[in-house]
Parts: C-alpha cells; structure tokens; sequence
C-alpha cells in the first residue's frame, strides 16, 4: 500500500472541507482533501441556497454571527458573479406576530452591520397592488423588502475544490477515510480507494488532519480516530420542497409562521418555486435523510396561509433534506433557535499530532471559517502564507467588475448560434469557462452527442474531467439541476452513455 505525506489532510468535500483545503493551498501548504461520496453529497447542496445575513439570528441576539455573514455577502458575489446574485426579498407585515416597529429596527440594523455597498437597502411597500402582491392573499397589505444573495450551493463546492485542486490539492472523491492514528508527531489515515475509477486504498502521513465531515463529525471522532464524541453537537433536519412556480417576479417571500418560524418562497431554476426549510430534530445515519410527510404538509400550510393559491402534496416535483450539524451552547430545546454559528475545536495531541475538528457553520460564512480555521493551525505551520481569499475569484468568477449581465451580452455577440436559455444556463454555471464546454464548436452538432434539452457530450466530459462527476446523478442533480428539467427518456440516455463509457 502506497503511503504518501502531507501537511494537512482535510475529510469532507462539503464546504467547508472544500473551503479549507482551498485556503490552505493558496497559503503554500501541501493537501489532500478525501470525501467518502461524491462533493457536496449531503449538507452542503441541501440547503436554501442563500447567501443571508440571516434576519431571524438578531432576535436571538447573535449579532457577530449575523455581522460576519452580512459583510461576506459581498465578498462571495465578486468573487464568483456567476453562481451568486442578488435577490429581493419581500417579508409581508403580519400585526399578530411581530410588530412593524420591530422589523423596522431589525432591517435598519441588518442595512448597517455588516458594511452593505452594492446591494440596495430596506425599505417598506404596498402589496395591494403591482408585481410585489404577487397572489397574496388580500389581507397582506404592506410589506418590508430587502435584499440577500442566491447561491447555487453544489456548483460553490466544486468550485472551492476545482480552485483548490489548481493550486496543487489532491482532491479524492469516494474515498472514505477508513481510520486515523496518532503516531509520531502526525496521523496515519487509511483512505479507502475510488473502485469507480480503479483507485486502490492507501495509507497518507499527516502533520495535521482537519475533521470537516459535518454531520459525520461526531461519528468520524467516534470510529475512524476512537476518541469522545462531543455531547453539544446536535444534528437537525431542514427540508424542502420545489413546486410550480407560485407567483410571477423574481423576489423571493419570507413568510411568517404562528410558531413564530420562517419559510422562503423562492424563484427556482425558471419554472418553479423553492419552499423551506424545516428544522426538526434528527437522529440516525446522515445519508438516510429523507423529508417526512408532515414537514411537507408544514410547508404547504405556510405556502397556503399566505397565498391565494392553494399546494399540496400533490403539488411536490421534487424535494430534498439534510441534515445540519448543529454546536449547541446553551441547551436550546428549539432545534429553530440553536445557534448557526460555528465552532473550530483544536486539539494539540501527545507528539503534536494536530486534529482540527469544525463543528457548525452555515454556507455564508464558510470562506471566514476557513480562514479562521488556518489561523488556528498557523503556529504548527509558521511556513504557511497569510490570508488572501478575500480578493480571489473562484474558477469562471473572473468577470470584469462582476457584471454578470454585460458579460452574458458578450457571449450573445460572440455564441449567436447558442439557444439563449442554454447560454444564460451555461454562462450561470460555468462563467468565464463557458469556452472549455465551447471549445471550437461552431454550432450545436460541435458539441457532441445530444442527450436531450440543452445537455450535450461536451458539458458532460468537462464535468467529467475537470468536476469530479463519476455518475448521471453527479449530473442531473449535484453539477446541475437538469433532473428537473430533462424527460426520463433524456436521463435514461445519460445512465446509459455513462455505463458505456
């Protein structure tokens, strides 16, 4: 068995795993990163995709939280215009639960914590009327709007880990970390090996090994490493549910519920509408989560108190769940009000094996918890550069002045033969790399075997050679949202060319 040395060995291709393995190479550090499943598998493309301050955190007083993720807003749109953007958020004024002196206050704090520039600020609205009404029902009558970002959060993990993998990190997908030992002054990991493309397990050496596993994280201390679990982590459940789209604009609602929760309605992929999320406690294996057939009742009966327009189950095309991984520091009984920020437990072992365990976090933060995470590990690496993600774009992200729109009017001038919704859908995806799927394509035959919609051979080999995709689903569901899109016969056509080749 091959055994190979590194400095830092991060488990987890989610975000933060991805994030910091990222960081640490661009500050000169030797990497491998190493995640049991395919990339952004679990939590990390299960979310609401947003790239929030995260309104609801200030009533629970969690203002550094809350001020750390507004001001990453803005750093995340430049660096990567492409798979984020911003999106309006109308929050109808319900009398009963909050009154409108405290959303006033709470949207005035949200505009000026965190340093807003490009995203406009809050303000009040009339919904009786115009496309903000948008099928409420006639008692919402004013509202408040603001602003946040969208995320497509699978396509920022692989972006991380494409980044990262350019910069010298040895990414390894379905390669579960198969057990870590102390010994000397670092770890000894046995990584089983990808048998998709014939990779054998292998022994790695490491000064110092980042658990990044984020649900997982309690059980990888448990059984690969043998040591205690740590009691204040708690998982919880947050679910959604993707439905024809429910009204016409591109804002998102926040919707108030009686049990004083929240719930995003959301523009999602142009024909549907995103609901969610839930937070219900959760036990068990991680990669069981499955939705419940109450938490899409609980969904639907937000989506139907507020619109004119009644969904049910019936109603559902699609759903998804994770599981978050939660650090519980005040024995919250409310799974909604544990806290979502994050913890970095660092633990210096006998000969100086050193083991970085993350516990927490949310999807807007994960570039500062990343940095955070290399200053923690900077004395057991004096070497290691500083800090320099802030200014960096992430592969395809280089957009000049991150100006999406002229960028998209450029490949209009230069692609006139592209259908515009397979060029809007690939410049979103693959930014600046849209001409690696391109190549020297003339038209659409260029672009090899047509396997339905506006998915062709020379997307899929890019995603297979630059993106890690090993599977249709890779595909149709972590790479892309096409699942929703393509007919099954489109999807059989693709598990088929995958088998063949």
């Amino acid at each position: 068995m091959t055994q190979d040395t590194v400095d830092l060995l991060v488990v987890g291709g989610g975000i933060n795993g991805t994030g910091i393995a990222r960081d640490a190479a661009g500050r000169g550090l030797k990497v491998l990163l190493a995640e049991q499943r395919d990339l952004a598998s679990a939590t990390s493309s299960a979310s609401t995709k947003l790239i929030h301050g995260g309104l609801r955190y200030l009533e629970h007083y969690e203002f550094r939280l809350v001020r750390e993720a507004l001001s990453e807003r803005e750093v995340l749109l430049e660096s990567a215009p492409h798979i984020i953007w911003p999106l309006r958020f109308i929050l109808p004024h319900e009398k009963s639960l909050r009154p409108a002196w405290m959303i006033r206050i709470g949207l005035f704090l949200y505009d000026h914590l965190g340093g807003r520039k490009r995203l406009p600020a809050s303000k009040r609205v009339d919904l009786r009327t115009g496309p903000l009404q948008s099928g409420l029902k006639a008692e919402y009558q004013i509202g408040f709007a603001y602003s946040d970002c969208w995320v497509n959060d699978a396509r920022l993990v692989a972006l991380n880990a494409l980044d990262a993998r350019e910069r010298g990190v040895e990414v390894l997908t379905r390669s579960p970390v198969l057990s870590a030992k102390r010994e000397g002054k670092g770890w000894i990991v046995e990584i089983g090996g990808d048998a998709m493309i014939g990779n054998q397990p292998r022994l790695v050496r490491a000064r110092a090994l980042v658990n990044a596993t984020g649900p997982w994280a309690g059980s990888f201390i448990d059984q690969q490493i043998g040591g205690k679990r740590d009691g204040q982590l708690r998982l919880v459940k947050g679910s959604h549910i993707i439905v024809p789209r429910l009204y016409q604009g591109e804002h998102a609602f926040i919707l108030q519920n009686e049990d004083r929760r929240i719930v995003f309605t959301i523009p999602y992929e142009g024909h549907f509408t995103l609901v969610g999320t839930t937070d219900v406690a959760y036990e068990g294996d991680p990669a069981g989560v499955k939705i419940s057939p109450e938490e899409v009742d609980y969904l639907c009966n937000v989506v139907n108190r507020h619109f004119k327009h009644h969904v049910t189950a019936a109603d559902v095309v699609w759903n998804y769940a994770g599981v978050r991984p939660l650090f519980d520091t005040d024995g919250s009984e409310s799974a909604s009000a544990i806290s979502r920020d994050y913890v970095l437990d660092l633990e210096d072992g006998e000969g100086g094996a050193v083991l970085l365990n993350v516990f927490g976090g949310k999807i807007t933060t994960y570039r500062r918890l990343a940095e955070h995470a290399l200053q923690k590990l900077q004395p057991f690496f004096p070497q290691a550069g500083g800090d320099w993600t802030a200014k960096a774009h992430l592969p395809g992200g280089d957009i000049a002045n991150a100006d999406f729109t002229s960028f998209e009017a450029g490949l209009a001038q230069r692609f006139t033969w592209l259908p515009s919704e397979m060029r809007h859908r690939l410049a979103r995806a693959y930014g600046t790399r849209i001409d690696r799927i391109i190549g020297t394509a003339l038209s659409l035959d260029g672009l090899g075997t047509h396997f339905g919609g506006d998915l062709y051979e020379s997307e899929v080999r890019y995603l297979i050679d630059q993106e890690w995709a090993r599977s249709a689903d890779d595909v149709l569901w972590r790479r892309s949202k096409l699942g929703l899109h393509l007919p099954v016969e489109a999807q059989d056509r693709l598990r088929a060319w995958f088998a063949a080749n």
